[in-house]
């Protein structure tokens, strides 16, 4: 029988082999929760709708782009629809049945990925969206997005990577703030922060910064 490298191992060097690498995965399991396996069948599932590379995709509503996205708010997102702060029917059946064990994977793994930016979709005043991005709007009471997204836009921690997002995503999200967000006055979610700010700005505006960031790799 041949092992590691195409050299012929006996029988009980390939068992003693295989034995090994069950134990490691035991261990595996153990440490956090769910087995590598497990992991990888759920990042497929969550896939088929994200986009092969987590990168978004775009059928009957646009799926946001996943991949880089900082786990913090990964996590916080998911727990958001568990908790129903924020409304979704499918992500909420999703979401539900997740362990925190396997949201923690999940969210790293999506991090983990980096592929280019989906495109396409509307466009925007890309222009304009960057002067948003980087100036605010002082008239609006809009400040700059880089202040919480960074200057290159991928985020840091609770706050989101816009970097490379579907911009019809991003539109439709903006425009629709408090119809998903805040269910749970009691409870908010963690990026209530941004419902005045979504709400300042005019449809032409969001969709500039929407064309701007969708374009940031």
């Amino acid at each position: 029988m041949k092992g590691i490298g195409g050299k012929y191992l006996a029988p009980a060097a390939m068992a003693a082999l295989l034995g090994a690498a069950a134990l490691a995965q035991a261990e595996t399991t153990k440490s956090t929760g769910f087995s590598h396996k497990a992991l990888e069948d759920k990042l497929f599932y969550c896939k088929t709708c994200h986009g092969v590379s987590g990168q978004g995709f775009r059928g009957a509503f646009p799926m946001p782009r996943l991949a880089g996205q900082q786990p913090e708010y990964i996590e916080n997102q998911l727990k958001a629809f568990i908790e129903k702060r924020r409304t979704n029917p499918v992500m909420g059946n999703v979401a539900h049945v997740l362990s925190p064990e396997m949201v923690k994977g999940l969210s790293e793994g999506f991090h983990s990925l980096d592929p280019a930016p989906l495109g396409g979709g509307p466009k925007g005043d890309a222009a304009e969206g960057k002067n948003i991005f980087e100036n605010g709007i002082d008239s609006a009471n809009v400040p700059p997005c880089a202040s919480c997204h960074g200057a290159e836009a991928k985020g840091d921690g609770q706050f989101p990577r816009l970097a490379g997002q579907l911009s019809d995503y991003i539109v439709r999200k903006l425009s629709n703030w408090e119809k998903e967000r805040g269910q749970k006055p009691d409870k908010p979610d963690t990026s209530a922060i941004m419902q005045p700010i979504a709400h300042n700005l005019t449809p032409q505006q969001v969709a500039a910064v929407a064309a701007y960031v969708s374009t940031l790799k």
